[in-house]
């Protein structure tokens, strides 16, 4: 894997960028990225299915200020290319993730957006990124064993 990237493409301050490179085709991250068992294990536990209009939520052990569940609604749906779905954790936290997948000559490029952050919102942003950090380095030992 290529050493993450975290950036601000376009200095839009309301959007967080994530992206790696992984030595794996992009079936094998589609399948981590949209099967429930499998998103169980690098990410959150959750009742995702990749089917636009799915409600479903992520669930993890709650912490100060979250009670552990993530409100999610699927949004888009190309197999193997792109996935996309609405990440609310409160009322007034509300934002769009959308995972673009992209074919290499040594495995797929993987591009997460978290966007919909307002200037109020700076912790929440900051956070992000340590989450999705996080998760994509789960991700990353998650793929090797993933058949």
């Amino acid at each position: 894997m290529t050493d993450p990237v975290t950036s601000n493409h376009g200095q839009n301050p309301s959007t967080r960028v994530v992206e790696r490179t992984f030595p794996h085709p992009p079936e094998k991250l589609w399948r981590a990225l949209t099967e429930s068992q499998f998103l169980a294990q690098w990410m959150m536990n959750n009742d995702f299915q990749p089917v636009p209009g799915h409600k479903f939520q992520f669930r993890s052990d709650p912490a100060p200020n979250w009670n552990g569940i993530v409100d999610c609604e699927v949004l888009v749906v190309e197999p193997q290319k792109r996935l996309s779905y609405n990440w609310g954790v409160a009322e007034n936290l509300q934002w769009v993730v959308l995972w673009t997948l992209t074919p290499t000559e040594n495995g797929t490029h993987l591009r997460m957006e978290q966007s919909g952050f307002t200037p109020d919102q700076q912790q929440a942003y900051n956070g992000a990124n340590y989450g999705w950090q996080r998760f994509l380095t789960n991700l990353e030992q998650l793929l090797p064993n993933l058949n």
